[in-house]
């Protein structure tokens, strides 16, 4: 017995060391630059993923500078640092898989925004799409409306009281996109604190990914907990967040039986009516596939507004020159009209640099987009062998101060110059590009225009202790991390 235990640990030895040599001289990417370490096994990101928690995207930007534009960050990836790239990376053409070790981990494989596969996620997009078209935001500006009417109503009620305006954004943009992708509301706006637990622990869903990642059983092991058990045994805080799980599902399934006996006149009433009377097959129109679907679009269209929204929010209305300047431009829209529309608001150069600005520093996606052609590219004297994952990250281009100036420093001006603006337009991808840009950007837009110009037309708002680093990444979630989170606390005041 002992000799064949010898034998075991010897053949587990040798097949490491195996390993090792192969990863570090014989693998398709030996060649790359970065650390052996980083080379050899993934525990060297699990290491800022887990120990350091969420470090990695910075570690990242220090290997570039110490390696170059062009580095190997795992056994198996590569990532790049060079805006010349971006374009030939994240674009239409050709086929561009997702890097499924990283997606599978955020337990929705099935999902348009989690899938890998190149072709299904061209599949299942198709029918959405529309439904997310510029023309239809506009049809549906009303849902915009209609929310900002409770938010302001909410606010003006809490005038002179400390409230937390973070949560409320983030309960804004949960109420707008369930009303928009399912017509159904989790009445967010109505609960006394904005439901803050609910973003609290969406935000912690960031660490569960980073888990993941390395410990593959770590997901599903915890989803399959039932939720009973979770109602029993959690805090009020879980019991609030599965309770909004749970009202999504429900309505999910609500709306899936009434899209299903519905007539093909109706694939444009929701999301879910447009998936149900597309041409995916029977396979893609279940109930587990759609709960999916909706849980990945709601889930990334309002937390990552939120954050952005906050972020453009606290600067605002702690510089009183932007805040000047914004009410101003804001001021001459209702001097032509009797209320702010989406369309005019899109024409005021001021306000939509203050929301450049703002997705500048808080782009949808705080990590890496790694991408798997199927031919092989080529990056001056390199040569990426196809099948293999290369990314960049949007954050670290947006804030590198070769591309702009003073990067960490919130300022719309630089969005006014034209030479200034149009360099920086060639570099600027808050939602992504190419076949994976992201589903929901001109909702996204749309609620950002209308929230920013109708919150500093109604309100004065004092700041209550933060500064401007609270808003600024300190952590990959998938999304941005943030040291302030959901939290941004304020004194309304409403203008007579």
């Amino acid at each position: 017995m002992e000799q064949l235990w010898f034998k075991i640990a010897i053949s587990i030895v040798a097949y490491h060391v195996t390993l090792v040599f192969y990863r570090l001289f014989f693998h398709p990417l030996a060649r790359f630059p970065g650390p052996r370490l980083a080379a050899i096994s993934r525990w060297y990101e699990a290491y800022y993923d887990l120990v350091k928690g969420g470090q990695y995207t910075r570690k990242i930007a220090e290997l570039h500078k110490q390696y170059g534009p062009i580095i190997r960050i795992s056994p198996h990836e590569l990532h790049v640092f060079d805006p010349s790239v971006y374009n030939k990376i994240y674009n239409m053409e050709g086929r561009w898989d997702k890097y499924s070790w990283s997606y599978d981990a955020a337990g929705a494989k099935t999902s348009t925004l989690f899938c890998s596969d190149h072709d299904y996620h061209k599949a299942h997009r198709q029918p959405m799409a529309p439904y997310f078209a510029k023309a239809k935001i506009y049809a549906r500006e009303s849902i915009i409306h209609d929310n900002l009417v409770k938010l302001v109503q909410r606010i003006s009620q809490l005038q002179g009281k400390t409230f937390n305006l973070g949560a409320a954004m983030s309960a804004f943009t949960r109420d707008v996109v369930s009303t928009f992708v399912i017509g159904k509301t989790n009445n967010q706006l109505d609960a006394e604190d904005f439901g803050v637990e609910i973003s609290i622990l969406g935000q912690g869903a960031g660490q569960f990914w980073r888990i993941t990642k390395h410990i593959r059983w770590f997901g599903p092991t915890l989803r399959s907990i039932p939720p009973s058990l979770m109602m029993l045994v959690g805090n009020d805080s879980i019991r609030s967040f599965l309770g909004f799980l749970k009202q999504t599902e429900d309505d999910t399934r609500e709306v899936l039986t009434d899209a299903v006996a519905s007539s093909e006149k109706d694939a444009q009433k929701t999301m879910i009516h447009a998936i149900v009377h597309s041409n995916l097959p029977p396979q893609g129109k279940v109930l587990e596939r759609v709960k999916e679907e909706v849980a990945t679009v709601t889930g990334a269209g309002y937390e990552s507004t939120a954050s952005v929204l906050r972020l453009i929010l606290f600067h605002v209305f702690s510089n009183p020159d932007v805040l000047h300047r914004l009410r101003s431009e804001v001021s001459e829209v209702l001097t032509e009209a009797d209320h702010l529309t989406l369309p005019a608001l899109e024409r005021l150069p001021y306000l939509t640099a203050v929301l450049k600005e703002g997705l500048r520093l808080s782009p949808a996606i705080g990590t890496r987009l790694a991408r798997i052609s199927n031919k092989d590219l080529f990056y001056g004297d390199w040569r990426i062998p196809a099948g293999n994952p290369v990314g960049m990250t949007v954050l670290l281009m947006h804030t590198d101060g070769n591309l702009y100036p003073d990067p960490m420093r919130f300022n719309p001006s630089r969005w006014l110059e034209p030479e200034e603006r149009n360099v920086a337009d060639r570099i600027f991808a808050p939602f992504s590009k190419g076949t994976r840009v992201c589903l929901g950007l001109h909702l996204a837009w749309a609620e950002m225009y209308l929230v920013v110009a109708t919150l500093v037309n109604e309100f004065d708002f004092t700041i209550e202790g933060a500064k401007a680093e609270d808003f600024q990444f300190v952590m990959d979630n998938f999304g941005i991390g943030t040291k302030a989170g959901c939290n941004l606390m304020a004194t309304p005041t409403v203008r007579k």
